[in-house]
């Protein structure tokens, strides 16, 4: 059984930039996982007439995020215009139904009878023994801010030009009736304004103008303007895949310019007809460079390891603010193609508000968690275990511990085989991201058969660096700050630290290092879409 306590969760500030972002605290009751259960209910103990709720369990931790911001590149394109910047407690999971403990005493409560105590207890029990649905909760996200749409619009000008061109002067379909001799034909299209603006709370706006170069006879020539405004947004359609759907189209054709006089208003009718404008209207955000099937490139999986993947979830329709298109994103990870459970963070995340002054296209931001999670994920995957070969042999350590003798008759060398004993853990401070590994490290030699004489707990704490190339994040050991080693079995007899730290210390602190860069030397891939990537990133941590 489960203890569960009520908790609040704590005001939390985070300082982005000149810009705070405050959690206020909300009620609930959580298990050990942070899972919400039984929101305002109260447990007691001992006697209820006491009314005396168990102790909250605090959350020490704050919820820290690491801040990506990063201008969004075409591929193709050529680097950037200006500089731009771009606590949980891990519990293991396990899958045993969650239970709600109850303590009643015998005695009536609010005139109650006990027996009816234990029989509301015992139906909140058995409800309880229902498997619970994994709580779906972000762990990152992203913002789309008006300086990365208007460049969207930029880059998307010349893509909705060819799709108008290949519409309006595409060759028309067999007409039996001959050909008048005064009909107008579209013979040039160029956009001359294509633009996206926000609409806080509602989505965002696309404003199109295109001159048409209209021919009606061979020494006749003129030029309308056909405008376009259209209300986008993006929704999550039944599959859970966000669509980028139209709310509102209007269109207005007009006369700009014209080598002959004629009636501008028939000749727009004429014009009207050749084009479909309810064809563009119901097809204009496939003018943006940004279509559905990229839309849903999102959330395709990406591999970290030939066995593990990783994969970006949207919970929800993305919200519009000031600062931008806000998406919330829950990370799965799945090992051998099938996805492992992970905790749920008790840390509500949310997507900490960006200066108004930055230049940056796109905002990304990871909690602790997601990085937990991901340490996590490569243990599962055993990537984390791995054979550290020792500058040592049989022989060398015979000379400091006499038993070795007696064990190896020939001069062998000398392997440490660790293997993670817990999870990791990741702990994000200001500017600074450290990884903490458990790892139980067998000491042996042999080359058929391995023959194990000592085993070691090692506890490792590094420095991690992040960096971004194209859109992945490439995570590397930057330092060892601190190794604890300690004696686990011994087949030689006792063996003092200090010589367990001279003998084994400078392998371990070479070759974890080592082996932690080679594991994640391909990086983790970031939330993206097909044809964009990632140029000019700055990366913090902030508390």
């Amino acid at each position: 059984m489960r203890k569960v306590t009520q908790s609040w969760g704590e005001p939390r500030a985070l300082n982005v930039s000149g810009c705070t972002w405050n959690q206020q605290p909300v009620p609930h009751v959580t298990n050990d996982k942070g899972q919400w259960l039984l929101p305002r209910l109260q447990v007691f103990q001992q006697h209820p007439e006491h009314l005396t709720p168990l102790p909250r369990q605090s959350d020490q931790n704050g919820q820290l995020n690491p801040l990506w911001e990063a201008e969004v590149t075409r591929l193709g394109r050529v680097g950037g215009r200006s500089e731009h910047k771009g606590e949980l407690e891990h519990h293991r999971e396990d899958k045993l139904p969650q239970y709600l403990l109850f303590n009643p005493s015998p005695h009536q409560v609010n005139g109650q009878s006990a027996s009816m105590v234990m029989l509301r207890t015992l139906s909140i029990l058995l409800s309880l023994l229902v498997p619970a649905h994994t709580t779906r909760s972000p762990d990152c996200g992203g913002i789309l801010t008006p300086s990365g749409l208007s460049y969207l619009a930029e880059v998307s000008k010349p893509h909705a030009e060819s799709v108008l061109r290949k519409d309006f002067i595409a060759p028309p379909a067999p007409d039996p009736s001959p050909p008048s001799p005064s009909r107008n034909q579209i013979t040039s299209v160029k956009v001359d304004n294509f633009s996206l603006t926000l609409i806080p709370d509602t989505g965002m706006r696309l404003s199109i103008e295109v001159d048409l170069g209209i021919t009606s006879a061979p020494s006749t020539t003129k030029e309308m303007r056909l405008s376009i405004l259209a209300d986008l947004h993006v929704e999550m359609n039944p599959e859970e895949n966000l669509e980028l759907v139209t709310s509102d189209c209007k269109h207005t054709l007009e006369e700009v310019q014209s080598t002959e006089k004629m009636d501008s208003k028939s000749s727009g009718l004429d014009i009207d007809k050749q084009i479909n404008v309810e064809k563009i209207c119901l097809e204009v955000s496939k003018l943006l460079l940004l279509p559905n099937e990229r839309l849903m490139s999102l959330a395709a999986p990406f591999p970290i390891t030939p066995t593990c993947q990783v994969q970006y979830l949207p919970l929800a329709a993305p919200m519009y603010s000031d600062q931008g298109i806000i998406i919330s994103l829950q990370t799965t990870f799945q090992v051998a193609g099938t996805v492992i459970p992970l905790p749920v963070s008790p840390v509500p995340f949310s997507m900490p508000e960006p200066a108004s002054s930055s230049p940056s296209h796109l905002i990304l931001a990871f909690s602790e968690h997601f990085y937990t999670s991901l340490f996590s994920a490569l243990e599962e995957s055993g990537a984390l275990n791995v054979s550290l070969l020792s500058s040592l042999t049989t022989a060398t350590l015979a000379e400091r511990i006499t038993q070795m003798g007696s064990l190896f008759q020939e001069d062998l060398p000398v392997v440490l085989q660790a293997v993670t004993r817990s999870a990791p853990h990741v702990v994000l401070e200001e500017d600074k991201a450290i990884v903490k590994l458990f790892l139980t490290a067998q000491i042996g030699a042999g080359s058929s058969f391995f023959q194990s004489f000592l085993s070691v707990n090692v506890d490792v704490t590094a420095r991690l660096h992040l960096s971004v190339a194209d859109t992945r994040m490439i995570i590397s050991v930057a330092a060892i700050e601190d190794i604890e080693l300690s004696l686990a079995t011994s087949d030689v007899g006792p063996i003092l630290a200090a010589l367990l730290e001279e003998l084994f210390l400078p392998t371990i602190r070479e070759e974890v290092s080592a082996q932690i860069n080679t594991i994640l030397r391909q990086g983790v891939f970031l939330p993206h879409i097909a044809s964009f990537t990632y140029t000019d990133v700055n990366i913090t941590i902030h508390k």
